[in-house]
């Protein structure tokens, strides 16, 4: 076993032992949604090993899915929590997150400088779950939502899982340390859910709104892109004068599949409600 594997099956054993303190604690929700997105990427993983030809709509569509679920979730549940606690530092906060997302893809990068035990792609994909995952600790940890909005927010690791499994597998790299993302996000919502946000509205506000920015800017990331040079592009085998019309095409199952994700959650709280 190399170094980045026993990393990646490392983390499945904090996270095993960070959920037998969450049973102590009750926090059903949290261990819902956090095994909930362990079980998307790895099990997501899998099926990108085994992907042969251009699956390139299927990913569209799992991509468009999740961002419009993601979108919506944050619009409705966060962003109204954000604003109800304190208005401008409500705002502030989702606009701070927003660019705080922005910003996270140049630290990323730079992880593509460092000599680090686990593949760039691995390390991206960590670095993300764990931040987002420190975000969902605190919304779980000091408001009461329901399990939905955390499922609608780690939708987006199954099209994540698959993808970056493939593009593993084409570069003959392990697919088994993509088990430090999948278990990342867990790890570090189990932890950040014991700390107490102050009940201060400007704080709060401020918290939850940054929250708010950080999944709508993760959101939009995902919509899926349909341009020549996108993750879509590169899945198709064809020269670049036969992909115009093919990305044309996908386009309409882009705009298609997020607007699907979105009424999907619409539906649901209409159901629930």
């Amino acid at each position: 076993m190399n170094r980045s594997t026993a990393i990646g099956v490392g983390s499945v054993v904090v996270l095993l032992a960070l959920s037998a303190y969450a049973l102590t604690t009750e926090a059903w929700k949290l261990l819902v949604v956090s095994w909930a997105a362990f079980a998307a990427m790895a099990l997501a993983a899998p099926l990108g090993v085994r992907s042969r030809g251009d699956h390139a709509e299927g990913l569209v569509w799992s991509y468009g899915l999740a961002s419009g679920a993601m979108v919506t979730s944050a619009a409705v549940f966060l962003v109204p929590q954000a604003l109800g606690h304190h208005p401008q530092y409500g705002g502030f906060g989702i606009a701070f997150g927003i660019l705080a997302g922005f910003g996270s893809h140049t630290v990323g990068h730079r992880f593509a400088h460092m000599d680090l035990p686990i593949d760039r792609t691995v390390t991206e994909l960590a670095a993300h779950a764990i931040s987002a995952g420190a975000i969902i600790g605190l919304i779980y940890g000091n408001i009461d939502v329901g399990v939905g909005l955390g499922l609608a927010i780690v939708s987006h690791k199954g099209p994540a899982g698959y993808a970056a499994a493939r593009r593993l597998t084409a570069n003959n790299r392990p697919v088994a340390p993509l088990l430090l993302p999948a278990a990342g996000l867990g790890i570090a919502a189990i932890i950040s859910s014991a700390i107490s946000v102050p009940a201060s509205g400007a704080v709060r506000g401020l918290v939850f709104g940054f929250a708010s920015g950080v999944f709508l800017h993760v959101a939009m990331d995902f919509l899926p892109r349909c341009e020549i040079g996108s993750e879509i592009h590169d899945m198709l085998s064809v020269e670049d004068e036969h992909a115009h019309g093919i990305l044309d095409r996908l386009r309409f199952h882009a705009a298609a599949s997020t607007l699907v994700g979105g009424f999907v959650v619409f539906a649901a709280w209409l159901a629930l409600g």
